[in-house]
């Protein structure tokens, strides 16, 4: 009868609990525990227990996304783990692609490598890139190795010899001993996780799934505990950085492929949102959390998908100054600002804001637990845009005098400004640090600002997003219902997927289209065992891609296939394919010979009966929009340089059709949203905010 999707931030644990009969979405916001996240969960679907009574058992699956691998490797939390490769390369991993991030710092750092050199094995074994073994594996030296390693103290192992994508033997034969000696070892094996070339790539990816394996095992299974001591006993789902919806236990092995799960489903909603209102623009997506803010530009209405990401970066927006992980991602930015970013006095005597958070514990000082820094939401308070009694519908009381205490002390006396000045600084800071970001982005991704509508939510997402559009100088902004737990609704329109690579290195004249076909009917049948099980199996879709470059480039372009049957294809329409893609994207092509890389299949299941339920407007029987205006609150203005009457709105009284002016404040339980007297906001049919800015 249910479904529930969890979404675990930095600062709140989400929750929505959707009711697959009547379509009511019941939503709960609950603060995430830092030293254990399971226990949030277990804490919020509870909670949720007080509205929903004995909901768990009537659900049909649980639906999560959390940022535990992530957070894990950037604050270097996860196993003690050791290396086994080829002789020849433990030091791979310092040696990185030999390219400097940053060509003028001879000083510039990069992340220190997951595993130490001193628990790097090497075993003297070799096999050719065609596979053949030029050197076995002797059994006595894997077993020197891996007691060398326990006897270190190590927690999990990642082994990753050379080639062994294209021959896993000998990465095989170590498990084989491993498991008969070592049974509690976990393992990671490069031709499990990552079966593609590039060594590097190849090892990095396996080494990180296995720093954080024993940790997210450890995880899962709280997680599930706690679920099933609450009466749920149905499939609990993880959401995959790629934007797909997995069995938890098809990624149990598999951790990395969860890299960047929690903020998916919000794209997701967004990508959704733009499909219901028929926007026609292109779509930047904005998840403005607690502790960071994400944004992906969805440009012609398709997702941005990516297998070069990094974790961990040294500088935030500098490519290559992070740890590589090879594993299907949605691209998208993530910056340090959220509305617990701290504000402070930097060396420089100037106002900073950022990229350190409060998080969630002790959280910002209008929280009451213990925080003294102000932080982004402090301000937000003492400017008035957020009401002191009325935070997550009043669950949750804030302390306005000691967030003006503290921005007063912190800030505005050693700055010799008013207090005013000072939230106005923060707040207007740390739009401009997220605008800066989001231009960047857009325009690499090959968006235009002003061409682009600004989807915003996340606790404090809508609160900012009018000053952000401002900034970036777009006119348009869509406020999703619920937009403080978006990510969690997000889950119930994220598909059933999961994606399989095949390293395939031969030049497009070479060939052999029916062998391919062969492999791609072998990777259909792999995908469809990470997929739950369907009552029509038929009405899976597949989705094939090829990786490919120009001879001699240490680059791919992935090319979609128009059809997934390569006999209906010859090898001059995949050229054609291959030309106008690397054309759009370089703006020129060349006349060196093809080279296929990778192929790659997306196993996806029917779409999820699920749809926005549209409002009626039976409300407009109670009276005009007046009736939904609460009252007027002063808050600061930027266009009057100060405080003005806000009229504040309570969202759930505004029916389709609604439309008034700011200077304005719409309340709803998990958020707010703001806008000055140049904008006009109006509802749509599914109870969607569309803020116009710029009145004619």
């Amino acid at each position: 009868m249910y479904s529930l999707g969890c979404d675990i931030g930095g600062t709140f644990t989400d929750f929505a609990l959707l009711n697959q009969v009547t379509g009511e979405v019941n939503v709960h916001k609950c603060l995430t525990t830092p030293r254990d996240p399971a226990e949030a969960v277990k804490i919020g679907a509870k909670e949720l227990m007080k509205v929903i009574p004995d909901y768990l058992p009537k659900t049909e699956d649980v639906i999560h996304g959390t940022t535990l691998v992530i957070n894990a490797v950037i604050e270097r939390k996860g196993a003690k783990t050791g290396l086994i490769t080829t002789k020849g390369f433990r030091d791979a991993l310092e040696i990185r692609r030999e390219l400097r991030y940053d060509i003028y710092d001879l000083f510039a750092d990069f992340p220190p490598p997951l595993v130490p050199r001193y628990l790097r094995k090497e075993l003297n074994e070799r096999i050719f890139s065609n596979g053949e073994v030029l050197k076995k594996a002797r059994n006595e030296e894997i077993h020197r190795l891996l007691s060398d390693l326990i006897n270190e103290g190590v927690e999990s192992i990642a082994v990753c010899l050379l080639h062994s994508y294209k021959n896993p033997v000998h990465e095989k034969f170590v498990k084989k001993i491993a498991s008969e000696i070592y049974p509690a070892i976990s393992l990671s094996l490069s031709s499990e996780v990552l079966p593609e070339i590039k060594e590097y790539e190849r090892m990095s990816t396996t080494v990180m799934n296995a720093y954080v394996k024993p940790l997210f095992s450890r995880y899962l299974k709280r997680l599930e505990e706690n679920l099933k001591s609450l009466g749920f006993h149905q499939q609990l789902f993880l959401v995959t950085s790629s934007g797909g919806i997995v069995p938890a236990h098809a990624v149990k092995d598999f951790p990395v492929r969860l890299v960047d799960s929690g903020p998916i489903g919000g794209i997701m909603l967004a990508e959704y949102l733009g499909k219901i209102t028929r926007e026609r623009n292109d779509l930047f997506s904005f998840d403005m959390g607690g502790t960071t803010a994400k944004s992906c530009l969805i440009k012609d209405g398709r997702l941005p998908k990516s297998e070069d990401y990094e974790v961990a970066r040294m500088e935030r927006f500098k490519k290559g100054s992070g740890i590589p992980v090879k594993t299907p991602v949605i691209d998208l930015l993530e910056i340090g600002a959220g509305g617990g970013s701290i504000a402070k006095i930097n060396q420089l005597g100037l106002l900073q804001v950022g990229p350190e958070s409060s998080g969630a514990d002790p959280g910002p000082v209008c929280y009451g637990h213990g925080g003294e820094a102000p932080c982004v939401t402090d301000a937000d308070l003492v400017l008035g845009y957020l009401d002191q009694d009325y935070f997550l519908g009043g669950e949750m009381k804030l302390d306005r005098d000691a967030a003006f205490k503290a921005i007063e002390e912190k800030i505005a006396k050693p700055l010799r400004i008013s207090v005013i000045e000072a939230a106005w600084g923060i707040h207007n800071i740390i739009n401009e640090s997220m605008a800066l970001a989001a231009k960047m982005h857009i325009v690499e991704k090959g968006g235009d600002p002003l061409k682009t509508t600004l989807v915003a939510f996340g606790g404090a997402g809508p609160m900012h997003a009018y000053g952000l559009a401002k900034k970036l100088r777009m006119s348009k902004i869509l406020i999703p219902m619920r937009p403080g737990v978006a990510s969690a609704v997000g889950f119930f329109v994220t598909p059933f997927s999961y994606e399989f690579v095949y390293t395939y290195k031969v030049l497009l004249e070479e060939a052999n289209l029916l062998d391919m076909e062969s492999v791609f009917r072998g990777l259909e049948r792999k995908t469809i065992r990470f997929l739950p099980k369907v009552d029509k199996p038929e009405l899976i879709t597949f989705s094939m891609s090829i990786d490919m470059h120009y001879v001699g480039q240490g680059y791919e372009v992935n090319i979609p296939l128009p059809s997934s049957n390569l006999c209906q294809l010859k090898k001059e329409d995949i050229s054609e394919i291959f030309d106008s893609t690397y054309k759009r994207i370089y703006g020129r092509t060349s006349s060196d010979k093809v080279e296929l890389m990778n192929l790659r299949v997306i196993a996806t299941a029917p779409d999820r009966p699920f749809s926005f339920k549209k409002l009626s407007n039976s409300n407009k029987n109670r009276g005009s929009l007046q009736s939904a205006i609460k009252g007027q609150r002063k808050a600061y203005s930027p266009l009057s340089d100060s405080y003005v009457d806000f009229s504040v709105y309570n969202r759930y009284q505004l029916v389709p059709g609604d439309t008034f002016g700011g200077p304005a404040v719409i309340e709803e339980k998990e958020s707010s949203t703001i806008m000055d007297q140049d904008a006009t906001a109006s509802i749509d049919e599914y109870g969607t905010i569309l803020i116009t800015i710029g009145r004619k």
